[in-house]
């Protein structure tokens, strides 16, 4: 078991996984018994994409019971999202669809969990303000999305990640939301979220300007690890 916990040192060519986090070790071992099984990995991203959307109707419904289990949904959401590309890389079942699939479905629930947050604070100090302010984290967070596609689209797929450090990728952060939810610090999430997802948002369409008008034709399609 050990073994399946370390980050592997063999090159993997043609399902390299997006980086070898905590989380993805996390997953790795149950996923391995799953790749055994007759469970695809487009079930794991449905699966993951429902819980999500669950995940956003709890936080929608405005009270604490209802906040912490949505974060403890949308938890299991994200491991979700790591188990797929995992089970498709063991199980050899890697595509671009399912890339594609599995890109959409983290868009969507990263997206309206903010959606639902700001929902369920409408009777906060913010008031009507607050739907207004999650929708907007949200759309951020989904331009994220429609931009790396884009470049993926340009450059190839997985040329717009971002690098891992100290074994968390850059989107693990969006476990920050579940847990300031459950310390209690919803309305500083919304805020912060306001602020930050556009900003990001920003950031990340200038740092990779030039693969989003450099490329006058798409890259040839490799299919990878989801």
């Amino acid at each position: 078991m050990g073994s399946l916990l370390r980050p592997s040192t063999e090159p993997r060519i043609g399902t390299e996984m997006s980086h070898d986090t905590w989380i993805h070790r996390c997953v790795r071992v149950p996923v391995r018994h799953l790749a055994k099984t007759p469970v695809t990995p487009n079930q794991l991203t449905t699966l993951r994409l429902v819980t999500g959307l669950g995940a956003a109707a709890a936080f929608a419904q405005g009270s604490d019971p209802y906040f912490h289990l949505g974060a403890g949904i949308f938890v299991l959401s994200v491991f979700l999202d790591r188990a797929d590309g995992e089970l498709a890389r063991l199980s050899g079942k890697t595509s671009r669809a399912g890339h594609v699939y599995d890109l959409v479905a983290d868009a969507i629930c990263n997206a309206v969990i903010f959606v639902g947050l700001g929902v369920g604070l409408r009777d906060s100090q913010f008031g009507s303000w607050a739907i207004l302010m999650g929708a907007l984290a949200g759309v951020a967070v989904a331009t994220i999305l429609v931009l790396n596609v884009r470049m993926e689209h340009a450059a190839g797929e997985r040329s717009a990640e971002l690098p891992s450090f100290a074994g968390f990728d850059v989107d693990d952060a969006i476990l920050l939301a579940p847990l300031a939810v459950w310390l209690g610090w919803k309305v500083p999430l919304l805020v912060a979220a306001t602020i930050c997802a556009p900003a990001f948002a920003i950031a990340y369409a200038w740092m990779f300007r030039g693969k989003l008008v450099g490329s006058g034709s798409p890259a040839s399609p490799i299919v990878r690890d989801r």
